[in-house]
């Protein structure tokens, strides 16, 4: 989870440097994570609304996310499938159901709604995430200010960096036979 003060609002995409790692057994993770010297930050229930573009464009997305404590607002961009192949412009906003409604105002309808858990580490800078999502095996999130930064952070904890993908969550899905895009609203039972 990045500080509020890191979101205060950006007009410039900042790319993201993340790969995942799949079917991870979240408690022996956070074993290795905290054997490793990473610093727990806390788990939460996360909970977006996911928008298109106007005009729909491929690979760009809004996201109404609520992470427990910061409510965000942004556009994602995916450009490649390489661990910097996304960018986001994101700003915080006030309240998530209010933000909600202001965008269905504006004619702007979701597309989707989904929930997550995550769970969150910092392990030398770079930021850590377990998550946990409905239907599919928990996985490793790796988060860097820059590619090398991703793959220490792999090799820290005895991951191969084959081993990692950079899919989005939309593909990691995929893996497992579901179109994530066809469902409209992803909740824990």
């Amino acid at each position: 989870m990045r500080p509020a003060s890191w979101i205060k609002g950006r007009t410039v995409p900042v790319v993201e440097c993340e790969a995942k790692y799949l079917d991870v057994d979240p408690a022996a993770m956070a074993a290795l994570i905290a054997s490793a010297g990473g610093e727990h930050r806390g788990g939460r229930m996360m909970r977006r609304y996911v928008y298109d573009t106007v005009p729909p464009m491929e690979g760009r997305w809004v996201r109404l996310r609520d992470d427990g404590s910061l409510t965000t607002l942004c556009v994602k961009e995916i450009t490649s499938d390489a661990i910097d192949g996304t960018s986001e412009t994101e700003t915080v906003v006030g309240d998530f159901e209010t933000t909600h409604a202001l965008l269905g105002l504006m004619g702007v309808p979701p597309r989707l709604y989904q929930e997550n858990h995550r769970d969150s580490w910092t392990l030398h800078g770079v930021r850590l995430e377990i998550d946990s999502w409905p239907l599919i095996p928990p996985y490793l999130e790796i988060e860097g200010d820059c590619v090398e930064d991703v793959q220490r952070t792999a090799d820290r904890l005895s991951i191969a960096v084959p081993e990692l993908t950079t899919e989005n969550t939309v593909k990691v899905y995929a893996r497992y036979g579901i179109d994530l895009e066809s469902i409209s609203d992803l909740r824990f039972p």
